[in-house]
């Protein structure tokens, strides 16, 4: 099965006590979604320098991302997500294979027919080209909403960031270091229009700005030995 989306997404840094005022301001307008609580893991994948963040810190015009995902720990049998996920002018592209968690393991192994997918054909000559391997786990927890009258505005609220740079496969469990010490969300807006005026009337009475915030980024940075402070 393959996937493809592109959308714009603006993120948001929160604390605990603006998140709360937030959700008090716009509650009328969004509802949960029918996902609303769960937990995403991912395995990213990079050189043996790191230059794919190492460039996406540069903050270029252009810029790629590439990882396993699933949601919750998986089983060899369970669907996991191999997706690209590409940066233009602040415009996001995601296209993504959806197979087996142990399909993705024999194509790591040089054993996985992928016949005439296209996308598949795509990463798999991003996975030759950079000799990417997988270089970090890392995982959240999600809420998720979605507007009442707006059906292409999407809101979710990321917390609880945890990674770790071995057992570096999704079946291996979800456990990690924590990015932050005090309870922090990271909100991200999506939607292929405008945004709502009720939305963006609320993030100026509360004064949230956006916030260019990068997970896999930060984790990075923390790992290199930039201080987190939130």
């Amino acid at each position: 099965m393959i996937n493809v989306m592109q959308r714009v997404e603006t993120k948001y840094l929160l604390n605990d006590s603006t998140y709360k005022k937030l959700l008090s301001r716009i509650d009328n307008y969004i509802t949960k979604d029918n996902y609303y609580n769960y937990s995403i893991l991912n395995i990213y994948f990079d050189t043996e320098n790191y230059d794919l963040i190492e460039r996406s810190l540069e903050k270029p015009i252009y810029k790629e991302k590439v990882r396993l995902r699933s949601y919750g720990v998986p089983t060899l049998d369970d669907k996991v997500f191999l997706e690209i996920k590409k940066k233009y002018k602040g415009v996001v592209g995601k296209r993504r294979v959806i197979f087996p968690l142990r399909d993705f393991y024999s194509y790591l192994s040089g054993n996985y027919e992928f016949s005439n997918n296209q996308i598949m054909k795509e990463i798999d000559y991003c996975f030759k080209l950079y000799k990417l391997k997988p270089v970090l786990f890392l995982a959240y927890d999600r809420y998720a909403y979605k507007g009442k009258r707006y059906s292409d505005f999407r809101l979710t609220f990321d917390f609880n960031i945890r990674s770790r740079e071995y057992d570096l496969e999704l079946n291996q469990g979800d456990y990690g270091k924590k990015l932050f010490k005090n309870k922090t969300y990271i909100m991200e807006v999506k939607s292929s229009g405008g945004l709502p005026l009720w939305f963006t009337k609320a993030l100026a009475e509360l004064e949230i700005y956006p916030s260019s915030f990068s997970k896999y980024g930060e984790v990075y940075k923390s790992i290199k030995g930039d201080v987190i402070n939130v």
